[in-house]
C-alpha cells in the first residue's frame, strides 16, 4: 500500500501559499483544490469532521470547547477521542485492510486515541503547581527516542506570547522519525505556525508572508521525506485567519441586561453557568449561547443579534441548515460579522477580573482569549516579569505570568465564521494527480478522498 502523509497547515489560503514555493510543489504534478469547511471553522470541529466524514450535528465536536450541561463546566480544549462520534479516518482503512498502521503528530483529540502511534501535547503539572512542558507520547518507549532527538517539547513556543517555529519544527522532526522508523501507512501531521502571526497581525501583514516563508522552509525536509518514500502527500487547512478589528464583549452584554452572574472569592469575579440564565462560550468568530430557560430565549436573542459586529444568531432550525444542531451546542449560537470577533470577558469592573485573565490558561477560561498570544504592549515590564519568572521556574519556585493583555485591540486577525472568499478560505494540495475532483472538496469529502487514495474506497 501507498503510505499517506496528511500535513494540516493551520491558516493555510492561497493568499498564504503565494509566499509558500516549497509547499505549492505539491499540486505540481497532483493538484490543488478549494476546500470546504464546517461552522464553526475551528481546528477541534474541522479536524473531526475530515477524519470521519461527519458534521458537528453527528460526531459532536461543536467547537473547540463548549458547555459540558451533565457537569456544570466549560471545557476548551479536552483531549479524549471518546468525544468524538463516528469511524475515524484510520478505523474504517484497518476494518479493509487488517495490518494497516496509522500515525497521529499533534492533530486533536489525541488521547484514547487508536492510532498505533500518537503524539500530543501534555504538561507534566507537579505536585507544588508548577507546570513544565512535555508531549503525550504512545507508544510509551518513544517519548525518549523522539525527546532524546529533538529535546523536550516546545511547549510554551506552541502557544502563548512566546508561540514560534520552534514548535512546527519540533513537530516536522517527530513526524520525520516517525515516518522514517515506524513507516505508518497513514501520517496524520498538524503545523500550527501560521496561526500566530496571522491572529497577531493579520494576514496582509508582512509578519504573515515572512511566517508563511519560514514554514516553508521547515515543511521542505518532510516533503522530500515523503517523497522519497514514495507517500501521496496531502496537504490541507481547517480555516483561513482574516483580518479583524472589532472585537464583541457578548458576555458582557449579557451580563448588563441580567443574565449572566458571578461569584467573587479573593476579590475576584468567576462566571457562574449554573446560576446564570444566558452566556456565552466564545470560540473566535463563533459563540455558543446557553440559555437555561426557553422562555428567554427570545429576549437572548434580541440582546445578542443587536451587538454591534453580530451578522447572526441561529437557533437550533438555523443551526440545522449548518450541520450543527447537536445537543452540545448552545440554544443559540452567534456568528460574527467578518470584522469581527467574540471576547470570553464577563467582567464589568477591571480591578474585578480573575487572575487567570493575565496568563496563559486555556482550561480555566470560559472562552477562547488570542490576546494570550501577546506580552500586553501597554505593561513596558511584561517580558522582564516574564524572563524573572521562568527563572523562578528553573530554580524549581512557583510563579506566576501575568503578561497577557485584557485588551482585545490588539488581535488582528481571526476565523470561525464560513469565508467570504475563497482566496481566504482552506486549500487542499494533493500530489497524486489520481481523483481530482473537477471542483470544490467538502469538509465531509476529505474521508473518502484520503480512503481511496490509498485504495480503500
Amino acid at each position: 500500500m501507498k503510505p499517506l502523509v496528511v500535513i494540516d497547515v493551520v491558516g493555510l489560503t492561497p493568499k498564504a501559499l503565494r509566499d509558500m514555493p516549497k509547499l505549492s510543489a505539491v499540486a505540481r504534478d497532483g493538484w490543488q483544490a478549494e476546500l470546504g469547511t464546517v461552522l464553526p471553522a475551528v481546528t477541534c470541529s474541522a479536524q473531526s469532521t475530515f477524519l470521519t466524514g461527519l458534521m458537528p450535528a453527528q460526531h459532536g465536536i461543536v467547537g473547540n470547547g463548549w458547555y459540558f450541561r451533565e457537569l456544570g463546566e466549560i471545557f476548551l480544549w479536552r483531549q479524549h477521542n471518546r468525544l468524538v462520534g463516528g469511524e475515524k479516518l484510520w478505523e474504517t482503512a484497518r476494518a479493509a485492510h487488517p495490518g494497516y498502521t496509522s500515525a497521529n503528530v499533534c492533530w486533536w483529540y489525541a488521547m484514547g486515541m487508536s492510532t498505533d502511534v500518537t503524539v500530543t501535547p501534555r504538561p507534566i503539572y507537579h505536585a507544588d503547581g508548577r507546570k513544565s512542558p512535555d508531549a503525550y507520547v504512545r507508544p510509551p518507549e518513544l517519548h525518549d527516542q523522539l525527546t532524546g532527538a529533538l529535546g523536550e517539547f516546545p511547549l510554551f513556543q506552541y502557544w502563548g506570547p512566546t508561540a514560534s517555529l520552534k514548535s512546527s519544527k519540533w513537530v516536522i522532526g517527530a513526524s520525520r522519525q516517525i515516518l522514517r522508523e515506524k513507516r505508518p501507512d497513514l501520517l496524520l501531521t498538524y503545523v500550527p505556525h501560521l496561526d500566530y502571526d496571522l491572529q497577531r497581525f493579520g494576514p496582509d501583514a508582512p509578519q504573515a508572508a515572512l511566517a508563511a516563508r519560514e514554514l516553508d522552509n521547515a515543511l521542505a525536509p518532510l516533503l522530500d521525506d515523503a517523497r522519497n518514500a514514495g507517500a501521496t502527500v496531502v496537504a490541507l487547512s481547517e480555516y483561513g485567519i482574516t483580518n479583524v478589528s472589532r472585537p464583541v464583549d457578548i458576555n458582557r452584554a449579557l451580563r448588563r441586561e441580567g443574565l449572566l452572574e458571578v461569584y467573587t472569592q479573593a476579590g475576584m469575579e468567576y462566571l457562574d453557568p449554573w446560576a446564570s440564565r444566558a452566556f456565552a462560550v466564545a470560540d473566535h468568530q463563533v459563540a455558543h449561547v446557553y440559555v437555561r430557560d426557553s422562555a428567554d430565549i427570545e429576549r437572548v436573542r434580541s440582546i445578542v443579534g443587536e451587538l454591534t459586529g453580530v451578522d447572526e444568531v441561529l437557533d437550533r432550525e438555523a443551526q440545522a441548515r449548518y450541520g450543527l444542531d447537536h445537543e452540545r451546542a448552545g440554544e443559540l449560537v452567534a456568528v460574527a460579522e467578518p470584522d469581527a470577533w467574540f471576547t470570553y470577558y464577563y467582567w464589568l469592573d477591571d480591578e474585578r477580573k480573575p487572575d487567570f485573565a493575565r496568563g496563559v490558561e486555556i482550561h480555566r477560561k470560559p472562552g477562547y482569549d488570542p490576546a494570550e498570544l501577546f506580552f500586553d504592549p501597554e505593561d513596558k515590564f511584561a517580558k522582564a516579569r516574564a524572563g524573572l519568572n521562568l527563572a523562578k521556574k528553573f530554580a524549581g519556585l512557583r510563579y506566576a505570568m501575568d503578561v497577557v493583555p485584557t485588551d482585545p485591540r490588539w488581535v488582528r486577525g481571526s476565523h470561525g465564521r464560513l469565508p467570504d472568499s475563497t482566496e481566504d478560505g482552506p486549500v487542499l494540495l494533493c500530489s497524486d494527480p489520481a481523483f481530482q475532483p473537477s471542483g470544490r472538496v467538502g469538509a465531509t469529502d476529505v474521508h473518502p478522498l484520503l480512503l481511496s487514495l490509498q485504495g480503500l474506497k
